[in-house]
């Protein structure tokens, strides 16, 4: 996601290296959606690149590939799973939470398999599920008791705000065909909660939509508890700028919350 092109000469320096976007992506939030590690394993040296470009309390959530979650669904993964976590370690502390983001069709009939999985899971990680199967939602208790087991906690994706009136956009319209319509669920299983956030193209359809997850967050930290939010849009064109006013809109309720970092001052663009 640091790559994105419509953030460069925006958020970070156009043009800017590809090893340096990381970095400068870093100075804008302390957090990052691992999402590329969904569709291939990295090599370890780019691992080992944005090992460099991060502080040590920057904080990774790695999606676990679609071969073990999608394809193999949990069965027989050992040996994909020992790749993955080998090439994810030049990262370290840096690896907040590792993502098994579940297919639409893995329901409650499947809770066995994710349990074994969860139970055979190398303990040094922290783990996070996300689950699109209606029945889930309908009944959780199941599926809670399956991850408060082994301590992984529950990733909401909230798509509420973004479904609540039809799309205006292209970027709306090709989202509403491939966003699941997820409920908002509120309730964190350990003290490291991760909550995904689906807004609009509208800043203020997207700002009003987020208002409960202020008041959850604030709550969470009360609690002391730590959580990560990842704000998107559907372009995801403004998503550095949203996520610093969401924390400065939990910081103004909880002012202990530590600031997020300075970002690195873009220069004017020039003709030469």
């Amino acid at each position: 996601m640091w790559t994105l092109k419509s953030w460069q000469g925006r958020f970070v320096e156009h043009p800017l290296p590809a090893q340096e976007r990381l970095r400068a992506y870093a100075g804008w939030c302390n957090a990052v959606e691992g999402n590329t590690t969904f569709y291939a394993t990295p090599s370890p040296d780019t691992v080992a690149s944005w090992a460099e470009q991060t502080d040590p309390g920057f904080r990774f959530v790695l999606k676990l590939p679609k071969h073990i979650t999608h394809e193999r669904r949990l069965l027989e993964a050992d040996e994909p799973l020992r790749i993955f976590l080998e090439a994810m370690s030049p990262l370290g502390p840096r690896i907040h939470t590792l993502w098994i983001q579940l297919p639409g069709s893995f329901g409650p009939a499947d809770l066995p398999t994710l349990d074994r999985f969860l139970q055979g899971l190398p303990p040094r990680h922290r783990y996070a599920v996300e689950v699109r199967h209606a029945s889930f939602f309908e009944n959780p208790g199941p599926l809670e008791e399956v991850l408060s087991a082994t301590g992984a906690e529950w990733i909401p994706f909230d798509t509420t705000a973004f479904f609540e009136t039809p799309p205006t956009s292209d970027a709306e319209r090709e989202a509403w065909t491939k966003k699941p319509r997820m409920p908002r669920r509120t309730v964190a299983l350990t003290d490291r909660p991760i909550v995904r956030y689906l807004g609009r193209d509208s800043t203020a359809e997207t700002v009003a939509g987020w208002q409960p997850w202020i008041t959850t967050v604030v709550d969470w930290l009360r609690e002391g508890r730590s959580p990560t939010v990842f704000l998107h849009t559907p372009d995801n064109a403004d998503a550095p700028d949203l996520a610093r006013r969401f924390h400065t809109e939990v910081r103004t309720r909880f002012p202990s919350l530590a600031p997020l970092p300075d970002p690195t001052p873009i220069a004017p663009l020039t003709l030469f």
